[in-house]
């Protein structure tokens, strides 16, 4: 009899984390490796944010928090949602977490019932499937296209809604395709919600600040949150965001949701008999995070609006590979569609894009992440959250494999 739950059957090691650890591997064995599967910024943690966190530390602050959060840490949060976003919460409405994952997971593990099913606009996060699987509930995908910039239609979204669906996921801007949902289609989206009163919504925001203004001065090119769009809403949906993307973060560990005091009890709930409080020391620097200067998060989108031209550019000048124009987030989604069933130089036929993804890394040392990995089959996801030097390596890698290709 074996030891392991039959719900651990359901689901599947996160592929970024097993390509991650694939190419570490391979690097310890000697082998040069470029690594673009991590979703992780490459700058530092500002100065600032770092310098609060110290002062935390000899201050004492090393105790245990409130389980879901320190008042002020709820109040910086309460502030930024008014200030950046034009909503208005209280304390109650908020919940922070051990990173956006467990807040999202927690959220999920608090409402699912068996039969429950979750509408996941496909390519998806990896974590949203496997999260709905393991609280016994259904995710209902729906593929989206090229042709719409990989995001779902409101059209798309009336149809896959039935009278079991529990909650609606919506990613904007989205990892993997870094596309962002404008106003107008948000209002669209809302017309449809409007209708289901039973429909909550997950709106996973965590690469709000990540946006590249393309049209400039058009409202449409600005991040909207969806209760923006219409506040009836609010009462159920739940608002996730965090600092580890913004703010080069990753590591600290803090993400954080607003929405309705029952659900959010629910969630502080679950959260005390798992982790309990995030990090003292993280909550501190949060707050520094939150209030303090935010000026260094317009010139790193810059930086990283540089290094999606260069790679979008690059990748559509490969012969076998398209690239659409991300609007946000630091990933592009390329289609490999056109290299299916080519051989390598030592004669390896690629069947799909998770032979594509490991061919690569064996032959180039350059680490991405298969599309199917998120729902959609003959494409590959490159992280540019890494120096212009690296991109410009890899990608003439890049290059020099695919065209090698027979």
């Amino acid at each position: 009899m074996s030891i392991l739950s039959t719900s651990l059957s359901r689901i599947k090691e996160s592929p970024t984390i097993a390509i991650t650890q694939k190419a570490r591997l391979l690097k310890e064995s000697g082998k040069e490796v470029i690594a673009l599967a991590s979703g992780e910024p490459d700058f530092d943690t500002p100065d600032n944010i770092k310098a609060a966190a110290i002062k935390a530390i000899k201050e004492g602050q090393t105790k245990y928090t409130p389980v879901d959060g320190t008042t002020e840490l709820k109040k910086a949060i309460v502030n930024k949602f008014k200030k950046e976003n034009n909503l208005s919460f209280e304390v109650d409405n908020i919940t922070v977490g051990t990173g956006g994952k467990q807040v999202i997971y927690n959220c999920i593990l608090a409402t699912i019932n068996p039969g429950d099913e979750v509408i996941i606009p496909a390519p998806y996060w990896v974590s949203y499937p496997d999260m709905v699987l393991l609280a016994g509930g259904t995710p209902k995908f729906v593929e989206c296209d090229e042709q719409s910039d990989f995001k779902i239609s409101a059209n798309q979204l009336d149809k896959l809604i039935t009278n079991k669906t529990k909650w609606f996921i919506l990613n904007s801007p989205g990892n993997p395709t870094g596309m962002c949902y404008s106003r107008s289609e948000l209002i669209e989206i809302v017309k449809v919600l409007k209708k289901y009163k039973h429909v909550n919504i997950l709106t996973d925001d965590i690469y709000e600040h990540i946006l590249y203004q393309d049209k400039k001065g058009a409202n449409d090119s600005r991040f909207v949150n969806i209760l923006e769009i219409d506040d009836s809403l609010k009462d159920r949906t739940l608002v996730v965001n965090g600092v580890s993307k913004a703010y080069a973060m990753t590591g600290w560990r803090i993400g954080y949701a607003a929405g309705p005091k029952s659900l959010i009890k629910a969630i502080q709930k679950i959260q005390s008999q798992s982790t309990t409080n995030p990090s003292s020391i993280s909550q501190a620097a949060a707050v520094e995070a939150l209030n303090g200067d935010q000026s260094f998060i317009h010139s790193r989108a810059l930086e990283f609006k540089k290094r999606r031209d260069f790679v979008v550019k690059a990748l559509n000048s490969t012969n076998g590979l398209t690239c659409v124009n991300p609007q946000g987030a630091f990933y592009v989604f390329p289609n490999c569609k056109k290299l299916m069933n080519k051989k390598t130089t030592s004669g390896k036929i690629i069947k799909n894009d998770t032979d594509f993804a490991s061919y690569l890394l064996e032959e180039t040392g350059v680490a991405i992440v298969q599309g199917s990995a998120f729902g959609l089959e003959g494409y590959f996801r490159i992280s540019y959250a890494t120096s212009m030097q690296i991109l410009e390596k890899a990608l003439m890698k890049i290059k020099t494999f695919c065209e090698s290709l027979k």
